[in-house]
């Protein structure tokens, strides 16, 4: 083990298999190039259309991963609202900026286009949901594909630092609080994730992030061996009860992590230098592809509205472009260090320019 190490390539391998899984995702379940090229490969495109979201679970598993590296199975002893000021800002200063890029490539696609995948003009209320990450709580329409997932994310994240910070006010309660986030686990390995109802909430997605959490401490132990049969064992049984394909994929990343890492291979999995860096810009990519790729699909849809093989070059080269852009977003916008005044600051100035652009678009 090197819990100290910078680098996790065999993560980077996973982030950036799942990053390009997702965008290929939404390229084949909104179309319209997947639907003019789905007779070449309806195979390739009935996949990514089904199956290819389901990457979504490695980023729920590496996410709670990636959280127990940072926090270990001891309860939290200062206040969390700074953890949750960061984790806010690190995520919505790019996202905020994203979704203004979202309206205006909608904008500007509707005019080639009319398609299901291109957002109305937001109002005011929409704006301020999805900055404050309630756009699905409000049942707000979504600006972007794939904006769920940050608010999500943030959930998690607030739920995981409430589990072990709460135990931490009772001297005798702390050693509770991985207890804690192990019955949560279970509580929506069992419950929450077979109910719809919860999906809009942390707690239909805690299973997934939990068992990240859990196989992260897990291998820090004496006996981590045993641990994780004990993880695996509680994910099959249940997987048992009511079989879901996304929870087999969390299994199945949550057992390769807990066994990379067991073995040293989570440090020493050789990974080209491109895979890492797509891995770093993930974000970025994830944030920024749909808007670009609608772009794509208006460019293309319309030069060549009944063309297969055109049009699957133009999933690629959606795929590539949305690269490229996350790259430069990553550069101009994710990695750009700011005071945290000016990052707490930059979402309400996302706002207003939003709703200055869709008053300016609305009439």
């Amino acid at each position: 083990m090197r819990p100290d190490a910078s680098r996790l390539p065999a993560i980077d391998a996973l982030k950036a298999i799942a990053c390009v899984l997702i965008v290929l995702h939404h390229l084949a379940f909104y179309g319209p190039m997947a639907d003019v090229a789905k007779p070449l490969m309806p195979g390739v495109i009935g996949f990514l259309d089904e199956y290819a979201r389901m990457a979504v679970q490695v980023f729920l598993v590496v996410s709670g991963f990636l959280f127990a590296g940072k926090f270990g199975p001891a309860a939290l002893s200062g206040a969390p609202l700074n953890l949750l000021i960061q984790r806010y800002t690190r995520l919505v200063v790019p996202y905020s900026g994203a979704l203004l890029l979202a309206i205006a490539c909608s904008a500007l696609a509707g005019v080639w286009m009319v398609h299901r995948s291109i957002s109305d003009v937001p109002d005011l209320g929409q704006l301020l949901a999805h900055v404050l990450l309630l756009h699905d709580l409000l049942d707000q329409e979504a600006l972007s594909a794939g904006v769920w997932y940050v608010a999500i994310d943030f959930q998690l994240f607030a739920l995981a630092v409430l589990l072990l910070w709460l135990p931490g006010r009772v001297a005798a309660l702390r050693p509770l609080a991985p207890a804690l986030v192990a019955a949560m686990t279970l509580a929506a390995l069992f419950g929450f994730n077979r109910d719809a109802f919860w999906d809009e909430t942390a707690f239909y997605f805690f299973g997934s992030f939990g068992l990240g959490i859990l196989a992260g401490w897990a291998i820090r132990q004496p006996r981590s061996g045993l641990w994780l049969a004990a993880l695996t064992v509680v994910a099959v049984t249940s997987l048992a009860v009511d079989f879901r394909p996304r929870i087999a994929v969390a299994t199945a990343v949550m057992l390769f992590l807990g066994l990379a890492g067991r073995s040293g291979f989570l440090y020493t999995m050789p990974v080209p230098a491109a895979v890492s860096r797509l891995a770093r810009i993930s974000y970025s990519v994830f944030l920024v592809h749909f808007p670009l790729c609608l772009l794509v699909n208006a460019t293309f849809i319309t030069l060549f509205p009944t063309h297969p093989m055109v049009n699957a070059i133009g999933m690629l080269v959606a795929l590539g472009i949305s690269i490229v852009g996350g790259e430069l977003f990553y550069r101009g916008i994710e990695s750009r260090p700011l005071p945290v005044r000016l990052r707490l600051l930059f979402p309400a100035g996302v706002v207003a320019g939003g709703w200055l652009a869709a008053l300016a678009l609305g009439g």
